[in-house]
């Protein structure tokens, strides 16, 4: 586990939760903005989890989504490290949206960057159409800085979190 909150379990995926990673990927809504595939089967989404190596290599991750209460498998909300950045992003099933779970999870995230991973920034990137996860990302504190393609989305907004102004704030 790499935090909690109030509500929420952050833990690093394990082998027991392809089934819940497949039916996640599986719904076109949630992926509708993404640019990612759905996975073949369960047995793609274990072959992902097995050869997922964020957590070894960086000291972090995307996390799994865990709710206190009941142990259910909400999604995944982490961070991914790319070339010269590290993003911060969020995936939750269609069951659990507009319930400010990804705005929870989220703000856990990046606690944990700023505070314990000593990060500077963190960048946000989403489709420009995806009303939703924007207004996530704006609740976050993150400033939209630039439009640039991302992984498949010609269209992606770019938005970042400076770990001095997130410490500012009040």
């Amino acid at each position: 586990m790499i935090n909690s909150t109030e509500r929420l379990i952050l833990r690093n995926f394990d082998i027991n939760d392809a089934a819940q990673l497949f039916e996640l990927n599986a719904n076109p809504k949630v992926l509708q903005f993404t640019g990612d595939k759905v996975f073949s089967d369960v047995n793609e989404a274990q072959n992902f989890i097995k050869a997922y190596d964020h957590y070894k290599k960086f000291g972090f991750g995307r996390w799994a989504v865990i709710r206190k209460k009941d142990h259910a498998f909400l999604g995944w909300c982490g961070l991914k490290q790319h070339d010269t950045y590290v993003d911060l992003g969020f995936r939750l099933k269609e069951t659990y949206w507009n319930k400010g779970y990804a705005t929870e999870a989220a703000q856990a995230c990046i606690e944990y960057a700023f505070n314990h991973l000593q990060l500077t920034e963190l960048i946000c990137r989403v489709s420009k159409d995806n009303k939703a996860s924007i207004r996530v990302i704006e609740k976050l504190g993150m400033n939209f800085f630039k439009y640039d393609e991302c992984e498949g989305i010609s269209d992606a907004a770019y938005y970042q979190l400076k770990a001095k102004d997130w410490q500012a704030k009040p």
